[in-house]
Protein backbone atom coordinates (compact mmCIF):
# COMPACT_ATOMS: atom_id res chain seq x y z
CA UNK A 1 0.00 0.00 0.00
CA UNK A 2 0.90 3.77 -0.56
CA UNK A 3 2.60 5.31 2.32
CA UNK A 4 0.20 7.86 2.41
CA UNK A 5 -2.78 5.99 3.44
CA UNK A 6 -3.56 7.73 6.61
CA UNK A 7 -3.45 6.03 9.70
CA UNK A 8 -5.70 6.65 13.33
CA UNK A 9 -4.40 7.00 16.34
CA UNK A 10 -6.80 6.62 19.04
CA UNK A 11 -4.67 7.96 22.14
CA UNK A 12 -5.69 7.67 25.62
CA UNK A 13 -9.59 8.07 24.60
CA UNK A 14 -12.27 7.50 26.90
CA UNK A 15 -15.77 8.27 25.06
CA UNK A 16 -19.72 8.16 26.19
CA UNK A 17 -22.77 9.86 27.13
CA UNK A 18 -22.89 12.29 28.93
CA UNK A 19 -19.80 12.20 31.30
CA UNK A 20 -20.78 8.14 31.24
CA UNK A 21 -18.08 6.22 30.06
CA UNK A 22 -19.13 3.46 27.63
CA UNK A 23 -14.98 2.55 27.04
CA UNK A 24 -12.10 4.08 28.72
CA UNK A 25 -8.36 4.07 28.32
CA UNK A 26 -8.20 3.48 24.34
CA UNK A 27 -4.76 3.21 23.09
CA UNK A 28 -4.99 1.97 19.24
CA UNK A 29 -3.49 2.47 15.79
CA UNK A 30 -5.29 1.59 12.91
CA UNK A 31 -2.82 1.01 10.04
CA UNK A 32 -2.94 3.21 7.37
CA UNK A 33 -3.87 0.70 3.72
CA UNK A 34 -5.61 -1.66 6.08
CA UNK A 35 -8.98 -3.39 6.71
CA UNK A 36 -9.31 -3.00 10.70
CA UNK A 37 -11.80 -4.52 12.26
CA UNK A 38 -13.77 -3.55 15.41
CA UNK A 39 -15.30 -6.51 16.94
CA UNK A 40 -17.51 -7.42 20.13
CA UNK A 41 -20.83 -7.64 21.39
CA UNK A 42 -23.70 -5.66 20.74
CA UNK A 43 -23.40 -2.72 23.24
CA UNK A 44 -19.78 -2.95 23.59
CA UNK A 45 -19.02 0.31 22.53
CA UNK A 46 -18.62 -0.36 18.39
CA UNK A 47 -21.19 2.36 17.17
CA UNK A 48 -20.12 4.63 20.01
CA UNK A 49 -16.31 4.69 18.88
CA UNK A 50 -17.60 4.97 15.29
CA UNK A 51 -19.58 8.10 16.01
CA UNK A 52 -16.84 9.85 18.14
CA UNK A 53 -14.02 8.71 15.22
CA UNK A 54 -16.70 10.87 12.99
CA UNK A 55 -16.80 13.91 15.41
CA UNK A 56 -20.48 13.50 15.64
CA UNK A 57 -19.96 13.30 19.81
CA UNK A 58 -16.84 14.70 22.05
CA UNK A 59 -15.12 12.18 23.93
CA UNK A 60 -14.68 13.03 27.40
CA UNK A 61 -10.70 12.74 27.04
CA UNK A 62 -8.20 11.70 25.18
CA UNK A 63 -7.31 12.14 21.02
CA UNK A 64 -8.47 11.40 17.66
CA UNK A 65 -5.66 11.23 15.10
CA UNK A 66 -6.71 10.60 11.50
CA UNK A 67 -3.91 11.06 9.27
CA UNK A 68 -1.83 12.40 12.16
CA UNK A 69 -4.69 15.82 12.28
CA UNK A 70 -6.57 15.84 15.47
CA UNK A 71 -10.11 15.77 14.38
CA UNK A 72 -11.17 17.63 17.30
CA UNK A 73 -8.79 20.75 17.22
CA UNK A 74 -9.49 21.51 13.15
CA UNK A 75 -11.74 24.37 12.45
CA UNK A 76 -13.46 25.77 9.26
CA UNK A 77 -12.18 24.61 5.73
CA UNK A 78 -9.65 22.78 7.29
CA UNK A 79 -12.41 20.20 8.93
CA UNK A 80 -14.31 20.63 5.44
CA UNK A 81 -11.30 19.20 3.92
CA UNK A 82 -11.29 16.69 5.86
CA UNK A 83 -14.35 14.94 6.14
CA UNK A 84 -14.22 15.04 2.25
CA UNK A 85 -11.21 12.54 2.49
CA UNK A 86 -13.79 10.44 4.76
CA UNK A 87 -16.36 7.96 3.38
CA UNK A 88 -18.89 6.42 5.45
CA UNK A 89 -20.90 3.47 4.80
CA UNK A 90 -24.16 3.45 7.22
CA UNK A 91 -25.63 0.29 8.43
CA UNK A 92 -28.66 0.75 6.60
CA UNK A 93 -27.78 1.96 3.86
CA UNK A 94 -29.51 5.44 4.80
CA UNK A 95 -30.53 6.23 1.08
CA UNK A 96 -33.12 8.90 0.65
CA UNK A 97 -36.03 7.07 -0.60
CA UNK A 98 -36.86 9.65 -2.55
CA UNK A 99 -34.31 9.87 -4.85
CA UNK A 100 -32.82 7.45 -7.38
CA UNK A 101 -29.79 5.31 -6.59
CA UNK A 102 -28.21 7.89 -9.56
CA UNK A 103 -29.11 10.91 -7.43
CA UNK A 104 -28.04 8.97 -4.32
CA UNK A 105 -24.72 8.40 -5.12
CA UNK A 106 -24.76 12.10 -6.50
CA UNK A 107 -25.56 13.87 -3.64
CA UNK A 108 -21.57 14.67 -2.52
CA UNK A 109 -20.80 15.61 -6.08
CA UNK A 110 -23.06 17.74 -5.91
CA UNK A 111 -22.92 18.92 -2.74
CA UNK A 112 -18.81 19.35 -2.78
CA UNK A 113 -17.71 19.89 -5.87
CA UNK A 114 -17.82 22.21 -8.86
CA UNK A 115 -18.18 19.36 -11.50
CA UNK A 116 -20.82 20.03 -14.63
CA UNK A 117 -24.22 17.44 -14.84
CA UNK A 118 -21.93 15.06 -17.61
CA UNK A 119 -19.10 14.95 -15.04
CA UNK A 120 -21.22 14.09 -12.19
CA UNK A 121 -23.28 11.26 -14.22
CA UNK A 122 -20.02 9.35 -15.55
CA UNK A 123 -18.81 9.23 -12.20
CA UNK A 124 -21.77 8.17 -10.72
CA UNK A 125 -22.37 5.35 -13.89
CA UNK A 126 -18.34 4.41 -12.72
CA UNK A 127 -18.73 4.05 -9.51
CA UNK A 128 -22.66 2.22 -9.37
CA UNK A 129 -20.91 -0.14 -11.74
CA UNK A 130 -17.46 -0.91 -9.25
CA UNK A 131 -20.46 -2.14 -6.85
CA UNK A 132 -22.24 -3.98 -9.90
CA UNK A 133 -25.51 -1.74 -10.01
CA UNK A 134 -24.76 0.41 -13.15
CA UNK A 135 -27.95 -0.69 -14.74
CA UNK A 136 -29.68 -0.04 -11.87
CA UNK A 137 -29.16 3.73 -11.72
CA UNK A 138 -32.92 4.68 -11.97
CA UNK A 139 -34.18 2.72 -9.40
CA UNK A 140 -35.91 3.94 -6.22
CA UNK A 141 -34.18 1.91 -3.02
CA UNK A 142 -37.41 0.66 -1.98
CA UNK A 143 -37.19 -1.35 -5.54
CA UNK A 144 -33.92 -3.35 -4.43
CA UNK A 145 -33.06 -5.93 -2.13
CA UNK A 146 -31.22 -5.23 1.10
CA UNK A 147 -27.71 -6.81 -0.22
CA UNK A 148 -28.26 -4.31 -3.20
CA UNK A 149 -29.03 -0.98 -1.28
CA UNK A 150 -25.89 -1.70 0.91
CA UNK A 151 -23.97 -1.87 -2.61
CA UNK A 152 -25.57 1.56 -3.57
CA UNK A 153 -24.70 3.00 -0.24
CA UNK A 154 -20.99 1.45 -0.63
CA UNK A 155 -21.27 3.31 -4.11
CA UNK A 156 -21.58 6.74 -2.61
CA UNK A 157 -19.72 6.60 -0.05
CA UNK A 158 -16.76 5.93 -2.40
CA UNK A 159 -18.33 8.77 -4.63
CA UNK A 160 -15.59 11.26 -3.71
CA UNK A 161 -12.60 8.98 -3.58
CA UNK A 162 -11.83 8.98 0.05
CA UNK A 163 -8.69 7.89 1.88
CA UNK A 164 -10.14 6.44 4.97
CA UNK A 165 -13.62 4.71 4.47
CA UNK A 166 -15.77 3.34 7.49
CA UNK A 167 -18.28 0.43 7.17
CA UNK A 168 -20.53 0.10 10.29
CA UNK A 169 -22.02 -3.54 10.66
CA UNK A 170 -22.08 -4.01 6.71
CA UNK A 171 -23.11 -7.36 6.73
CA UNK A 172 -26.04 -7.04 8.90
CA UNK A 173 -29.00 -8.58 8.17
CA UNK A 174 -27.65 -9.72 4.98
CA UNK A 175 -28.15 -13.63 3.74
CA UNK A 176 -24.71 -15.66 3.93
CA UNK A 177 -24.17 -15.10 0.19
CA UNK A 178 -24.47 -11.46 -0.08
CA UNK A 179 -22.38 -10.96 3.46
CA UNK A 180 -19.78 -13.36 1.81
CA UNK A 181 -19.90 -11.33 -1.32
CA UNK A 182 -19.98 -7.57 0.15
CA UNK A 183 -17.12 -8.95 2.44
CA UNK A 184 -15.12 -9.86 -1.36
CA UNK A 185 -16.07 -6.34 -2.89
CA UNK A 186 -14.45 -5.12 -0.02
CA UNK A 187 -11.27 -6.81 0.00
CA UNK A 188 -11.25 -5.54 -3.77
CA UNK A 189 -11.67 -2.14 -2.92
CA UNK A 190 -8.97 -2.20 -0.40
CA UNK A 191 -6.53 -4.21 -2.86
CA UNK A 192 -7.50 -1.24 -6.16
CA UNK A 193 -7.39 1.61 -4.37
CA UNK A 194 -4.93 3.73 -1.60
CA UNK A 195 -7.19 4.31 1.67
CA UNK A 196 -7.30 3.04 5.29
CA UNK A 197 -10.60 0.55 5.56
CA UNK A 198 -12.55 0.76 9.10
CA UNK A 199 -15.15 -2.41 9.39
CA UNK A 200 -17.62 -1.91 12.84
CA UNK A 201 -18.60 -5.42 13.02
CA UNK A 202 -19.56 -8.48 15.30
CA UNK A 203 -19.70 -10.96 12.35
CA UNK A 204 -16.92 -13.41 13.02
CA UNK A 205 -17.11 -14.95 9.15
CA UNK A 206 -16.62 -11.50 7.84
CA UNK A 207 -13.72 -10.75 10.41
CA UNK A 208 -11.70 -13.97 9.07
CA UNK A 209 -12.35 -12.93 5.81
CA UNK A 210 -11.32 -9.33 5.28
CA UNK A 211 -9.17 -8.45 8.75
CA UNK A 212 -6.14 -7.32 8.26
CA UNK A 213 -6.11 -6.05 12.26
CA UNK A 214 -8.15 -6.23 14.90
CA UNK A 215 -9.84 -4.45 17.77
CA UNK A 216 -11.38 -6.33 20.67
CA UNK A 217 -13.81 -4.17 22.90
CA UNK A 218 -15.24 -5.53 25.76
CA UNK A 219 -15.79 -4.50 29.37
CA UNK A 220 -15.52 -0.72 28.75
CA UNK A 221 -11.96 -1.47 27.38
CA UNK A 222 -9.86 -3.01 24.43
CA UNK A 223 -9.72 -6.43 25.28
CA UNK A 224 -7.47 -7.61 22.36
CA UNK A 225 -5.40 -5.89 19.40
CA UNK A 226 -3.38 -7.15 16.61
CA UNK A 227 -3.73 -9.59 13.36
CA UNK A 228 -6.67 -12.75 13.12
CA UNK A 229 -4.06 -15.22 13.50
CA UNK A 230 -2.84 -13.71 16.72
CA UNK A 231 -6.78 -13.41 18.28
CA UNK A 232 -7.45 -17.09 17.43
CA UNK A 233 -4.69 -18.22 18.90
CA UNK A 234 -5.99 -16.54 22.49
CA UNK A 235 -6.37 -18.24 25.86
CA UNK A 236 -8.47 -15.59 27.32
CA UNK A 237 -11.77 -17.18 28.67
CA UNK A 238 -13.66 -14.24 27.40
CA UNK A 239 -12.35 -14.16 23.54
CA UNK A 240 -12.54 -17.88 23.51
CA UNK A 241 -16.27 -17.76 24.22
CA UNK A 242 -16.71 -14.83 21.70
CA UNK A 243 -14.36 -16.79 19.12
CA UNK A 244 -16.19 -20.05 19.77
CA UNK A 245 -19.89 -18.35 19.80
CA UNK A 246 -20.40 -20.41 23.67
CA UNK A 247 -22.90 -18.78 25.70
CA UNK A 248 -22.25 -17.70 29.19
CA UNK A 249 -22.73 -20.05 32.46
CA UNK A 250 -25.51 -19.05 34.27
CA UNK A 251 -25.53 -19.74 37.95
CA UNK A 252 -28.92 -19.02 38.64
CA UNK A 253 -32.34 -20.27 37.60
CA UNK A 254 -33.99 -19.11 34.15
CA UNK A 255 -37.04 -17.70 35.02
CA UNK A 256 -40.48 -18.99 34.05
CA UNK A 257 -42.50 -17.05 31.89
CA UNK A 258 -45.81 -15.65 33.00
CA UNK A 259 -48.46 -16.26 30.55
CA UNK A 260 -51.31 -14.53 29.93
CA UNK A 261 -55.01 -15.74 31.52
CA UNK A 262 -57.46 -16.11 28.14
CA UNK A 263 -60.38 -15.39 30.47
CA UNK A 264 -58.66 -11.72 30.43
CA UNK A 265 -59.01 -11.59 26.67
CA UNK A 266 -62.04 -9.32 26.11
CA UNK A 267 -62.66 -11.62 23.11
CA UNK A 268 -63.41 -15.49 23.50
CA UNK A 269 -61.15 -16.50 20.28
CA UNK A 270 -61.82 -20.23 21.04
CA UNK A 271 -65.35 -19.98 20.46
CA UNK A 272 -64.91 -17.53 17.58
CA UNK A 273 -62.61 -19.97 16.11
CA UNK A 274 -64.14 -23.33 17.16
CA UNK A 275 -66.91 -23.68 14.35
CA UNK A 276 -63.89 -22.69 11.69
CA UNK A 277 -61.67 -25.23 9.66
CA UNK A 278 -58.29 -24.80 9.60
CA UNK A 279 -56.62 -24.86 6.55
CA UNK A 280 -53.70 -27.49 6.01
Amino acid sequence: MPENSPDIVLRDLTIGYGGLAVVSGLNVRLPGGKISVVLGGSGCGKSTLLKHILRLHRPISGDILLGGHDMFSLQGKALHCLKQRIGVLFQDGALLGSLTLGENVALPLREHTRLRDRAVREIVRAKLGLVGLAEFASYYPNELSGGMRKRAGLARAMVMDPDILFCDEPTSGLDPINAAELDQLLLELSRRFSMTMVVVSHDLASMRVIADYVVVLGDGRSLFQGSVEELEKTEDAYLRRFLDRMAQERDEPRLTMPRLDPSMMKIDCSQHLAGTKAVD
